[in-house]
C-alpha cells in the first residue's frame, strides 16, 4: 500500500515540475505556441485556470502558478501521510 503513495507522490512531483517548465516557457518567445509547449499547456492549464481566477495577477506578474504548486505540495504531504498511516 505504501508503494502506491510512493507512486502518487511522485506523480505529483512530475506534476509541479511540468507547471515550472511551463512558467519558464512564457520566458521564451513563441515557446508555448510549438508542439512541446502545446502539449505540456493541454496538461497544465486545466489545473492552473481555477488558481488564475481565484488569484488576481499583480500587473505584469501572474503568481497563481505559486499558489497552485504550492498547494501540490501540500496534496504531496497529504498522500504521503494518508498512505505513512495505513
Amino acid at each position: 500500500m505504501t508503494e502506491i503513495g510512493r507512486i502518487l507522490a511522485f506523480g505529483l512531483e512530475i506534476y509541479s515540475y511540468l507547471i515550472i517548465i511551463y512558467i519558464l516557457m512564457s520566458w521564451f518567445p513563441n515557446a508555448r505556441e510549438s508542439s512541446f509547449g502545446q502539449m505540456i499547456g493541454s496538461v497544465v492549464e486545466p489545473y492552473l485556470e481555477p488558481f488564475r481566477r481565484m488569484v488576481p495577477s499583480l500587473g505584469m506578474i501572474d503568481i497563481s502558478p505559486i499558489i497552485a504548486i504550492v498547494a501540490l505540495r501540500f496534496a504531496g504531504y497529504g498522500v504521503e501521510a494518508l498512505f505513512l498511516m495505513v
